[in-house]
């Protein structure tokens, strides 16, 4: 199948094609359940809630825990074996965080997240410049914004005596969120300098008047609203970008363009 990945992939209507979700536990479409007071799968996440509006097959790849080291090393296998035409890519969630339970510990020790800042623009630069060998078209995505009140109470476990040994390492509750900001920054400069099309679903959170009704009570999972939030704007940026990969209304495989 040939492929223009600078103007979007060019194939006839009747093509069958393949999508892969590489990502973290958010495209996984995990929710904290207040009322079972734990994570479940939402049935009806932003993967799901796409799969009938593709043409083709999506598998959804994306794991709970998933680091772009994680991620990246299982793309690879699963690219090669089963050769997708589009990959939606979301990371940053779990790499921009850091060992709660080790800074409770010993705060004042030097801590690292789980992915250093340069790693994890080398290995997303890395990723990008993998999927267009292979003649497969990436698509970024920018990290919804997390509550950074809620993700404190939340990694600190709502223990008064944690929330004051791990602000001593943060300094502020707000450089949660500054944080996570610096690797969704990483996000766009890539798909910048790599001409790779990125979704702004962090933009599309920051668009309501309290993002926060959209976000679980751990801070940093979107709810089943918030799933609603990023189907929406995927949808949208399919329409305005690659229409073509749309089905119809009926179900059919919208006319290439």
């Amino acid at each position: 199948m040939n492929k223009e990945l600078d103007n979007g992939l060019n194939y006839s209507a009747s093509a069958q094609l393949k999508y892969m979700v590489s990502g973290d536990s958010i495209s996984k479409g995990v929710i904290y359940d207040e009322a079972r007071s734990k994570y479940v799968i939402l049935e009806d996440n932003y993967v799901s809630l796409l799969q009938g509006k593709l043409k083709g097959a999506m598998r959804n790849t994306a794991r709970f825990g998933n680091t772009l080291m994680k991620g990246f090393t299982n793309l690879k296998r699963d690219v090669l074996k089963e050769k997708p035409d589009v990959v939606l890519i979301e990371y940053g969630g779990n790499d921009c965080d850091f060992y709660w339970e080790e800074i409770v510990n010993n705060p004042e020790a030097e801590h690292n997240p789980k992915t250093d800042f340069s790693a994890f623009e080398g290995m997303l630069l890395d990723m990008i410049d993998f999927l267009k060998n292979q003649g497969v078209m990436p698509i970024l995505m920018s990290l919804p914004p997390l509550n950074a009140d809620s993700y404190f109470k939340w990694v600190s476990g709502n223990k008064p005596e944690s929330e004051v040994t791990i602000l001593k390492f943060l300094g502020s509750v707000t450089k949660i969120y500054w944080w996570q900001e610096r690797y969704n920054s990483t996000i766009i400069k890539v798909a910048e300098t790599t001409k790779t099309k990125i979704i702004d679903v962090r933009g599309a959170f920051l668009q309501q008047p309290d993002f926060t009704k959209f976000i679980c009570l751990d801070g940093i999972h979107p709810n089943k609203e918030g799933h609603r939030i990023i189907y929406d704007k995927v949808l949208d940026f399919i329409r305005n970008s690659e229409p073509q990969l749309l089905l119809d209304s009926t179900g059919h495989a919208a006319a290439g363009h």
